[in-house]
């Protein structure tokens, strides 16, 4: 296995000139981590990031994402990132110089209306994008995932976190063993998902309309829930069951998805607090409180049966 030097700021201007094929005149770009403590993502000057992957399993997605974001850019109406540049920035291990995509995060900026309109029209893109032509280009599948094997967890973790006092377990109990088995994921739906849709990976400007989504490494062919349940996570549930309901989805996967981020954000939080994990115990607070915002939906859907949608 490849193990990846640490950059340093002086690495990363002499690769960004290499990547511009500028020369060694001057003092070069002024670069910076993206975050304190995370060597791999640099601003350079206020236009460009450099991402570096740091070992070659990284590598494969991001020589994939190339390729899948020139796939997925005609289909939505968000920005998707371009590469200036790419290369190797140390053997066997890619890099690639994008063009920033001008905006804050969903954790800076509330999603209005027409945000939620452009949410829509991202998930309905990601549906639109033909299957074989992802599968061609090495997107792999993803299995659903068990609701029911993710719901004993979480009212576990529920119990645990209830106990610190840092949350309410009683609204865990709503979602039942019956419950989770009519919301399991319907058979032969399988579409292209971002996988990824984290508050900092969605761009927002300062009026609510989301303007791009960022890193497209993590996208498989599977259940659209997913993707459902990072926007539940990222701008919150209200939000996140508006956009996909005017992208067409029904009752079962809008409700699926809400209980998949209602579950996630719940481990989370509880593995944070018991040291298995690291992360901002914050902001996992504030992505539970999020996911766990009541919305219209669950009040007045009532699924009789395991195949039977409102």
């Amino acid at each position: 296995m490849t193990q990846a030097p640490t950059p340093t700021a002086d690495t990363v201007r002499q690769l960004v000139r290499s990547l511009l094929k500028e020369g060694p005149e001057g003092d070069g770009p002024d670069v910076r981590p993206v975050r304190e403590g995370h060597a791999y993502t640099w601003w350079v000057g206020t236009r460009q990031v450099l991402r570096l992957a740091p070992d070659r399993a990284a590598s494969t997605r991001r020589r994939r994402e190339l390729r899948l974001r020139a796939l997925v850019r005609p289909h939505v109406p968000v920005a998707v990132p371009v590469s200036v540049a790419h290369a190797d920035w140390a053997p066997g291990l890619a890099c690639t110089l994008d063009t920033v995509v001008p905006g804050g995060t969903a954790e800076e900026h509330e999603v209005s209306a027409a945000g939620e309109a452009d949410l829509a029209g991202l998930l309905t893109g990601l549906r639109a994008v033909p299957v074989r032509q992802a599968e061609s280009l090495g997107v792999p599948r993803a299995a659903p995932r068990s609701l029911e094997a993710l719901r004993r967890m979480a009212v576990h973790a529920a119990e645990l976190l209830a106990a610190a006092d840092e949350f309410d377990a009683a609204p865990m109990y709503q979602l039942t063993p019956a419950g989770a088995a009519q919301l399991a994921a319907q058979p032969g739906v399988a579409v292209l998902t971002h996988h990824g849709l984290t508050g900092e990976h969605v761009v927002v400007s300062a009026d609510g309309r989301v303007r791009g989504i960022l890193d497209w490494t993590e996208v498989a062919l599977g259940d659209p829930a997913e993707d459902i349940a990072g926007l539940a996570v990222a701008v919150g549930s209200p939000a996140a069951v508006r956009a996909a309901t005017l992208a067409g989805y029904g009752a079962r996967p809008c409700l699926r998805g809400l209980w998949l981020a209602r579950c996630d954000t719940v481990l989370r939080l509880a593995d944070r607090l018991d040291g298995r994990t690291s992360g901002d115990p914050t902001l996992l607070r504030t992505q539970l409180r999020r996911a766990w915002e009541p919305i219209l939906l669950e009040r007045v859907t009532d699924f009789k049966t395991a195949g039977e949608e409102p």
